[in-house]
């Protein structure tokens, strides 16, 4: 385990044993607020994950409503941002197994802060195209798969084993709160500054992730070289795609989370044309109803783990799961006016369920998997359940282009309600808790 810094508080509230006999330290109230690497690695990402997420609504209504980008572009615009998860999801692992992550990372947030500039900048210039974001999107995107990796394999040399699962409960609340709030922030900074000057705003988060990043102290140790010498990356890969598929609890888990985010990708890629072209909402208010709904993924971590406390982790994700889905259906029912109640709870329920499945899965897989196969079963988890993504998103592109909007957000809430079946055909189903 990494060293934990030199500040003597942080040595005792990560509990370092005193003299034998003596009782041990109590901890403080906050827990792993008091320690100083996990608090500024916690900020960090929390900050960009919020910019990031902002960013997949921003540069979409850059398109629609700067470029007048039709509904199949603003599809293929989603897919780009997805599309390095299946190119390059499964070498990655195996980089990241190899690399520094640290610095790997801070150069992950320089190369994101460079390419969303470009786009204010083009568009200053008169010279912004379709293609010139799809760009920015697909590379933003190379740069999101890199540092996610990384970060789940950075963050068990940042904290004690024993605080892994306060760490990953904390890290996956923030980033499920992100994921469903950050849509919200990015419809209203695109009403408060435009569309195209947003994307500076959204630019500074990732600066502010690498100051974070840099004033941390703690050092992460790679594998001696010996060891990546005798095996390839063809095989490091193969190794981690193999503990995947043949683990009869990661397996339902990872075909699951290829088919909800192919579901999802499909119905994100045309909501965004739905609500502004069928249902006349401006760019303040899908940001307003976003946010609102963005509630729900807060609520959901939140009480995560108290409800998997009392139910145990294994029951409360199908729980979630199985419960939550089916309100997918209420999104194309909207209509405007009070028919954006609809909306409202559909969203919110949905968002909830996914929260607090994130929470648990989150840590379960990161306490269960050993740990010099971290990267590699990250990624080979991502690359399938990130890499539908883009298949999603051209899916919904393609299909509001042939049977309009509202048909496409149809068929992509039904997949959605119907895929948390999948789990049921793992061993989880019979069991209270996830193993460890």
């Amino acid at each position: 385990m990494a060293d934990q810094g030199t500040d003597t508080q942080d040595t005792e509230d990560n509990g370092t044993p005193g003299p034998p006999g003596a009782a041990p330290p109590r901890r403080r109230i906050g827990g792993l607020w008091w320690q100083r690497d996990f608090r500024l690695l916690w900020v960090g990402e929390t900050v960009s994950q919020f910019g990031s997420v902002a960013t997949t609504v921003a540069i979409p209504l850059v398109a629609v409503t700067v470029l007048d980008a039709s509904a199949f572009a603003v599809g293929l615009l989603s897919a780009a941002v997805w599309l390095p998860w299946l190119l390059f999801g499964l070498p990655a692992g195996a980089w990241v197994d190899r690399l520094p992550r640290k610095p790997l990372m801070l150069w992950c947030d320089a190369i994101s802060f460079v390419l969303l500039v470009s786009v204010p900048v083009a568009a200053w210039f008169d010279v912004l195209t379709i293609e010139h974001l799809i760009s920015v999107a697909f590379f933003a995107g190379v740069s999101a798969l890199f540092f996610s990796t990384a970060y789940q394999v950075f963050l068990p040399a940042v904290v004690a084993d024993k605080d892994l699962s306060e760490a990953n409960a904390k890290v996956q609340g923030s980033e499920s709160a992100a994921q469903i709030g950050g849509p919200g922030l990015g419809g209203l900074l695109a009403q408060a500054f435009g569309a195209v000057t947003s994307l500076l705003a959204d630019a500074v988060t990732f600066l502010v992730s690498a100051l974070c990043l840099a004033r941390m102290k703690v050092h992460d140790p790679l594998p001696e070289k010996a060891e990546h010498e005798k095996t390839s990356i063809i095989t490091d890969i193969r190794e981690g795609l193999r503990y995947t598929v043949t683990d009869p609890y990661l397996r339902p888990l990872v075909i699951y989370s290829g088919t909800s985010n192919l579901a999802d990708t499909a119905l994100q890629a045309v909501l965004i044309v739905f609500l502004v072209r069928e249902i006349g909402l401006d760019a303040a208010t899908v940001g307003g109803l976003i946010a609102f709904t963005g509630v729900g993924g807060i609520v959901g971590a939140m009480v995560a783990s108290r409800i998997a406390a009392r139910l145990g982790t294994a029951r409360t994700v199908l729980i979630a799961e199985i419960f939550s889905m089916p309100f997918a259906l209420l999104i194309p029912m909207t209509t405007p006016g009070p028919g954006l109640v609809l909306f409202v709870i559909g969203v919110l329920v949905v968002n909830t369920g996914i929260a607090v499945s994130d929470v648990i899965v989150g840590t379960f897989r990161q306490s269960y998997t050993p740990r010099h196969l971290l990267g590699r079963i990250t990624a080979s988890d991502r690359w399938v359940s990130y890499g539908t993504m883009p298949i999603g998103a051209v899916l919904g592109g393609t299909l509001a282009g042939v049977l309009g909007a509202q048909n496409a957000i149809w068929i992509a809430a039904a997949m959605q309600a119907m895929g948390p079946l999948i789990l049921l055909t793992g061993p989880m189903r019979k069991q209270r808790d996830l193993p460890t």
